[in-house]
């Protein structure tokens, strides 16, 4: 989900959506461009993505992100992206590809089910407002636009399932949007700080083990009914983790995280 400033609102591709617009999309397999919006793809992975889809695949964290995804640090940015790692053949399909479609489907990356809507973050003048924004923008190969099913974006949403992965990134592209400024000084995102915090956001297993089997459960002030739902959740913990960064990364106060 990108961060937008409001000067950049009529810059942006696509034709907005206001909650009670409609666009018309259906993708089916009769048609003729099924599956090639699967193919030579930057697709971003939000660290909920990545907690459904090392779950379905059965892998935990690190064989995840060490068969699966290139972490890359942009200009200007201080907290990596995540991509997808595309297959290693002449189209570079999504490596979840199959003739049948997609094989990760019930998993598939927030994107994925939100596609041909895109999502941003309106960040306003004022400091913590902002609002999500949505655009509708399938590429022109896409026969699915022309189908005969008009549906708003809420209503997109609930057909594709879409409505936790929403909200997962939108919290994720909060605490995203905060490393536009560099908290890191000399030592940069590899220092011990900056792994400790990617730790948090994409790798859940190290993250876990860090909660509950270091001392910081002594460190910090969690209260016993919270740590019962950190054990029971990884959406949870991932939520914790979300608020630990804040917190750890820029001293913002938690009401659930105290020393």
């Amino acid at each position: 989900m990108k961060s937008i400033k409001p000067e950049e609102m009529n810059r942006l591709p696509g034709i907005p959506l206001k909650s009670s617009d409609t666009f018309n999309f259906r993708c089916h397999k009769n048609l003729s461009c099924f599956n090639q919006c699967c193919r030579n793809l930057n697709l971003f992975l939000y660290p909920y993505d990545v907690l459904r889809l090392r779950k379905k695949l059965n892998l935990d964290s690190d064989r995840f992100l060490a068969s699966h995804v290139d972490v890359v640090l942009r200009k200007g940015n201080y907290f990596p992206d995540v991509l997808l790692r595309m297959a290693d053949n002449e189209s570079k399909t999504c490596p979840f590809l199959s003739d049948m479609g997609c094989k990760v489907y019930p998993d598939r990356p927030d994107t994925c089910r939100t596609f041909p809507v895109e999502h941003g973050m309106l960040f306003k003048d004022r400091p913590g407002e902002s609002e999500i924004v949505s655009f509708f923008r399938p590429p022109d190969f896409c026969q699915g636009q022309h189908e005969n099913q008009a549906l708003t974006v809420a209503q997109w949403a609930q057909d594709q399932e879409a409505g936790t992965y929403n909200q997962m990134t939108a919290r994720w592209a909060a605490i995203k949007a905060l490393f536009q400024n560099d908290p890191w000084g000399p030592d940069g995102l590899n220092s011990a700080k900056g792994k400790m915090a990617f730790m948090a956001a994409y790798n859940l297993d190290r993250f876990r083990d860090f909660v509950f089997q270091s001392s910081f459960l002594k460190r910090y002030r969690v209260k016993r009914a919270l740590a019962v739902k950190l054990r029971a959740s990884d959406r949870q913990l991932l939520l914790f983790g979300f608020e630990w960064i804040r917190h750890f990364v820029w001293n913002i106060a938690s009401k659930n995280i105290r020393n």
